[in-house]
Order: structure tokens, then sequence, then C-alpha cells
């Protein structure tokens, strides 16, 4: 175990991993998150436990999978009933306290913080119309095609205020709280970028020229995947065409530019604990809940099991973690729970052996362990259940009811060509198929877990008048920050 020490939780919303300077990108201006990266580790396999954000959400608190704490989706959603690390944490008298985004039910429930400071959580009950996947009488999401192709570009929202505000915040809890607790803390600084709508500021846009801003791969009619999955979100939530590059690249500016804004918050909050002289005992944690698409695929947003959708930033760096570091060891959210209380010395409580996660602590002394990539995804925008089992390069994306998804993430990172798509798998494809396959159902029963999921949200659907009178309830585009109206569609 290492030695306790404080420690900045760093969280942002829709941050795709492998869009920053330190993972790669060639255009993408993130600089604090790179000098993290070099003072530290930074994780390049790391996966959300479901690319959504309140089921992603309860996962970070709690490390186990959406299965195992049946928070599915964005309507039944973190309420702390499930033991969270701040609930571990906080009863051996270490103070957890959270600033900013948390998108669990309400602050009038104990979610594990000492304090949750400018919270921001669900409204209206959360997405309910989402509920109804499972049934015809769902209905259509308006405004998420208008929230990328009419609302990215130059300009702000609300969302980088609440940003601007919790930096501000973080910063005065470090100068005024931080230097007089006795045992290592734990502050949770909590971003909404770099969710949609991706309108920033001139200066930040311009950062971003666009004859230099790439295409996304696959976007157009004749390329995109027409995996029945993936159609029914572009049916689902109204995307059109994906014919006008300009406009593609002008959305794909708006997210590089609102990545940089986020970056420069964090920035600092760094700066601030430099000036501080806690640098040198406070270690830091940077991740997001889910990815973006951004136009790769076809597709918007995330809800899907594709990389953009499901690949997230990780990045840690102080006391004890090797500098410089890049990890290959497959990693996810639910891995920080056992990481964040054994680095401030807490051993795991006899309850939590129930908990998926592993502590990341080897990784991060430079000793990746072989691990598997499982992602889940039960919401929504998905018709069945979906499911990833990925084993090194290999992954598999199984789906309930529809056909299989394979890919070989060293021959084809950006998942162009499904192995398994129109039924001509080489004997070699159709093998190790059924090896992930047979590995995946030795874990989980996908049907099983599929009926549980429907299951649940019926009832919930129940609770709350029946069918039709959640699907003429009216669809929240997004959640706004805390003093702002929800905008629906």
């Amino acid at each position: 175990m290492p030695d306790p020490e404080n420690l900045i939780f760093f969280l942002s919303d829709n941050h795709n991993g492998a869009v920053m300077g330190c993972a790669g990108h060639p255009l993408v201006e993130t600089p604090n998150l790179d000098r993290m990266a070099a003072s530290g580790t930074r994780f390049d396999r790391a996966y959300s436990a479901s690319p959504l954000c309140c089921p992603a959400r309860a996962s970070l608190a709690t490390g186990r999978f959406p299965h195992q704490t049946r928070h599915w989706d964005n309507a039944n959603v973190y309420d702390g009933k499930i033991p969270s690390w701040g609930h571990r944490l906080r009863a051996r008298g270490h103070r957890t306290v959270a600033i900013g985004k948390l998108h669990y039910r309400s602050t009038d429930d104990d979610n594990g913080f000492s304090e949750e400071i400018a919270p921001m959580h669900i409204v209206d009950d959360g997405h309910l119309t989402g509920l109804l996947r499972w049934s015809d009488d769902q209905p259509e999401m308006p405004g998420q095609w208008e929230l990328y192709w009419e609302n990215s570009g130059i300009g702000e929202t609300e969302y980088q205020a609440y940003d601007r505000q919790v930096t501000e915040l973080a910063i005065k809890w470090l100068t005024e709280e931080a230097p007089h607790q006795d045992k290592p803390w734990v502050l949770l600084v909590s971003y909404v970028s770099s969710h949609p709508p991706f309108l920033v500021p001139e200066r930040l846009f311009n950062r971003y020229p666009l004859d230099r801003v790439p295409l996304p791969v696959l976007f157009r009619d004749e390329d995109m995947p027409r995996h029945p999955a993936l159609d029914h979100i572009r049916r689902l939530k109204r995307f059109k065409s994906m014919d006008d590059e300009d406009a593609l690249k002008r959305i794909a500016a708006g997210y590089f530019g609102l990545i940089t804004h986020l970056d420069e918050q964090i920035g600092e909050v760094m700066a601030a604990l430099d000036l501080l002289d806690r640098g040198q005992n406070t270690r830091m944690i940077y991740t997001s809940d889910h990815g973006e698409s951004f136009g790769n695929h076809g597709l918007f947003g995330k809800n899907h099991l594709l990389e953009p959708s499901i690949h997230v930033p990780l990045i840690a760096s102080g006391p004890g973690i090797r500098q410089n570091h890049l990890s290959r060891q497959l990693a996810s959210g639910v891995d920080l729970f056992p990481t964040l209380i054994a680095g401030a010395g807490v051993t795991p409580d006899p309850d939590d052996g129930a908990i998926a996660g592993r502590s990341l602590w080897p990784a991060l002394a430079g000793d990746d362990q072989p691990r598997i990539g499982f992602v889940e995804f039960h919401a929504s925008a998905s018709r069945h259940g979906g499911f990833v089992w990925r084993d090194g390069t290999d992954k598999l994306i199984y789906h309930v009811n529809m056909p299989n998804q394979l890919f070989d993430l060293q021959a084809d990172p950006d998942e162009r060509v499904d192995l398994l798509a129109d039924g001509t798998a080489d004997g070699a494809a159709q093998g190790r198929h059924k090896e992930l396959e047979k590995a995946l159902r030795a874990y989980i029963d996908p049907e099983a877990t599929d009926a549980l999921a429907k299951a649940d949200q019926r009832t919930l659907v129940e609770r709350h008048g029946g069918n039709q009178r959640v699907a003429n309830k009216k669809t929240l585009v997004y959640t706004p920050p805390p003093g702002e109206a929800a905008k629906y569609g």
C-alpha cells in the first residue's frame, strides 16, 4: 500500500481519451494534462464502466458495474445507498469534499461526502423518456441533432461559467480548508466540460483553424457502419446526413476548444496548489465519465460501445507514482474506488469484497497487470443490452438480440472493419469470437442482465404513471448547472 497522501480528483464529462496532446492528438492543446502525464502515469487503455453520465458516475463512486449497482440509466441514478469511496474514507476520519458536477439524485442523500459545494444533480427525476427503450412507445429525442449541428462554434454557455466557479471554489478550499486537515483529504473537482454544446470563446475556437481540423472517420452515409444498434441511435436522436464537411470541422473545433478550456481550469487549480506549496504531498488523478464521438462513425455523443464513446483519459501523478510512464494495462472507472481508499491509507471494508474494481497502485508504480476490459450499456439509446469484452487488442461487442461485432484494435484502432460483418468472418475471426464470447459468458449472463435492466426500468415507468404518461413528458436536452433553467427538446 502506498504512503497516505492528500488527493485532488479531477473529473470531467464527455472527454474522449484520444483527444489530448499527451495521447498523441496532433492538434489539441492540453498543456496542463500533458504536464500531469509527464510527472506521472497515463493509462492509454482506460474505459468508462458505461457510456452514459449517471451509470458511469455511479460506478466511479462505488467500484461496481451497472449490473451490480442497478443504476442503468439517467433516471435510476446514484442515491448513496451503495457505499462509495467517500463513505469509506469519511468513516475513517478523512475529509471528502465534492465541488461541481455529481449528477446523482440529490444532495439530500448521503452520497459519502463531508460536504458538497455547488453540486450539480439530475433535475425532474432525470431522463424518464429514456426508460422506454424496450417499448415501441419510446419517443424520439428532439434537440440532439441541433445540440451539435447548430450549437457548435464561437460563443459561450452557462456550463463554462459554472466551470470557472468550480475552479474558484476549489482554490478557495485549498487555501482556506486544506491547511487545517489532520488526515489526508480527497477533494473532488468536477467539471461539466467537455459536454456539449460545443460553444467556446473566439480565442479558443481560433486555436483550431478549420483547414487543420481532421475529418472524423466513417462519417459519410455510404461509409458509416450500419449495425442495427447504431442505426437505432441515429434514428432515436434524429441524426441526419453528415455531408457538410465544414460543419463537421466546426463541431470538432468547438469540441477541441472546450477541452482546452477544461485544461485551463485544471491548470489554474494546479498552479494554486504549487503556490500553496502543497504539491509535494498531494496527488492528482484525472479522468472523465465517458467519451464523445463528434461525428466519428456517423454519430455524435456517447451511448454506444465503439472506442470514441467508451475510451476515457486516466492520468495520475504525485508521491509514489512513476513519472513519465505510459501504462498499457486495461483500466476502468470502477478501479478508482480501491485506488482512492488505498491512497489515503485505508484498507477495504469486509463488505467491499463484491466490488469489481481493482487497485491501480501496482500499475502506478510501473508494474502493469494483465486485465480484461469490460463495459456495459442499458440506457435510452440502446434497444437491447450491449457488452464489451476486451482481451489484449481483441475487442468483442456483444449485442443481445443483435449481431455481435469484433475488432482488432492493434491493426484497426479506428474500428473501421468489423471482422464479423456480413457473415464474412474467416476461421481465425470466428474462433476468436467464440473464445471471447465464452469468456464474457463466464463473467456475466448477457440475456439475464438485459432482462433485469428492462424489468427495473418498467418498474420505474409504472411508478411514474405508465408508458403513455412517461412518453408524453418533455425530453431534457441536457442538465443545467445550479441556478439555470432546464432545456427541453
